[in-house]
């Protein structure tokens, strides 16, 4: 199972597990198992029944492993909640002397620095993105690799995402209690990216929103670089509440409204136009006007994407994203969601739907907002692995010319009867000493006067 790779999005309102192995005729990653199932014990992406959680997740592994027909036993795992902070930390290291110029274990060695930075307790390191390289003191272009630069310093910015242990130690503990094995932990907004962005929008500048259950994520990418994440707590469970409360409705029938008929916009919206809602036991269906859902709808989400455009501005690139947002997530499927965005950001925006790297014979099941992170973490689990093979390759010893064994020289006592003592010198491997003595005992009889002084040893 070296080239499959297993994401696991343990979701507030859902955990889905997706397997893939990427296409070598494409390049792009099918699909080959997938396993869903109503998430109980998180709340806002935050484990709260570890035993709940647990027996959720080898569900849906156990569904997903009999599709795809593979042995499963480790996952990488997405992780979010209002827990998850960020910072920017800078760091330094001195090149040794005896590098000509800076190599692979200089970085590999200042982002290790990083993780042992003094820390609020009860708080774990999870990522650390290197951001801005210096030389000497001087930038460097963030297209060119430090490695193979002349330095005598090393100097990096680096974005830092924290995660609460407890929270962290919870998630691990749900996963093992399943019978897996955790192979990396992700922050989801990271994830979602890998299932809708591409290059061209990490470098053009934008701005990832991930609409999840509990919580909206966010991400800002630049000239290729992450430079800003965010999780907030509001997401599709606060405008579900709200529907709830306001149209009088059980949780259950907020919800499929909500994802059937949900609106952004009342304006677009016809006030004759009702969906009704069967009553409870005895009770008479309830009637909602599509206006007033919308109403109801649109109040929420614009409070939502306000939070996103201010952690926009938090950011500094508010004015550097050509590419605009990119909103992904089961949240965006709301209708007129993207309209709204734009109105609120004063941004374009777009829905990011998780197709483009996998392959054109992927079911339209999978082709939703909501897969995006489940599907990102199979993708950068397949991507992580090729960077260590590149990374091990490269940093692989090339094979050295084997060079001539040095001779040894065996000096000779004078011989006192037919067989002749030898004194070898006592730094040679004992294997060589032994070789020599004995070749020595079959040539003196007849090469006593030829090397009196000193024998050459042979070649093995």
């Amino acid at each position: 199972m070296n080239d499959i790779i297993v994401g696991l999005d343990i979701g507030t309102t859902k955990i889905a597990c997706f397997v893939g192995q990427k296409d070598s005729a494409t390049g792009k990653v099918k699909i080959l198992g997938y396993g869903r199932a109503e998430s109980v014990g998180v709340e806002r992406g935050v484990v709260r029944s570890v035993k709940n959680t647990s027996l959720t997740i080898a569900k849906v592994v156990n569904a997903a492993a009999d599709q795809a027909n593979v042995d499963i036993d480790e996952v990488y795992v997405g992780i979010a909640g209002q827990h998850i902070k960020s910072m920017q930390n800078q760091g330094l290291v001195m090149i040794p002397s005896d590098h000509r110029y800076i190599e692979q274990s200089d970085i590999d060695r200042l982002i290790e620095d990083q993780h042992h930075i003094s820390l609020p307790p009860g708080e774990v390191i999870i990522h650390v993105f290197p951001q801005t390289y210096y030389v000497d003191g001087e930038e460097l272009s963030n297209d060119l690799d430090p490695v193979g630069v002349p330095a005598k310093e090393l100097k990096a910015n680096f974005h830092i995402v924290t995660a609460n242990e407890a929270n962290l130690l919870n998630i691990r503990e749900s996963v093992r209690m399943a019978g897996l094995h955790i192979k990396g932990v992700v922050l989801e907004p990271i994830a979602s990216a890998y299932a809708v962005l591409d290059d061209t929008d990490r470098m053009a500048g934008v701005a990832l929103v991930d609409i999840g259950g509990g919580t909206t994520d966010v991400a800002i990418f630049h000239e290729g670089i992450i430079r800003h994440t965010s999780v907030l707590a509001v997401a599709g469970n606060v405008i579900t509440n709200d529907i709830k409360e306001g149209c009088k409705l059980l949780k259950e029938q907020a919800e499929l409204i909500k994802t059937r008929f949900g609106s952004c916009m009342p304006q677009q919206e016809n006030e004759n136009e009702v969906v009704s809602v069967p009553g409870i036991r005895s009770q008479p269906a309830r009637e909602v006007s599509l206006k007033t859902l919308a109403g109801i709808i649109k109040a929420r989400t614009e409070t939502i994407l306000e939070q996103v455009r201010y952690e926009i501005t938090k950011s500094g690139y508010e004015n550097q994203l050509i590419a605009g947002v990119v909103l992904t997530g089961g949240g965006a499927k709301l209708k007129y969601i993207k309209e709204l965005a734009e109105y609120v950001t004063a941004s374009s925006a777009r829905i990011g739907i998780p197709d483009e790297h996998l392959v054109a014979q992927t079911p339209d099941e999978y082709i939703h907002p909501m897969y995006a992170t489940g599907i990102g973490l199979v993708l950068y689990g397949i991507d992580e692995a090729e960077r260590l093979s590149h990374k091990q390759a490269s940093i692989e010893p090339e094979p050295q010319p084997q060079s001539e064994p040095e001779p040894v020289q065996v000096a000779e006592e004078p011989k006192t009867d037919t067989t002749e003592e030898k004194v070898v010198d006592e730094e040679k491997p004992r294997k060589k000493e032994k070789n020599k003595g004995n070749m020595f005992n079959r040539l003196a009889g007849y090469l006593d006067n030829l090397f009196r002084d000193s024998v050459d040893t042979p070649q093995e």
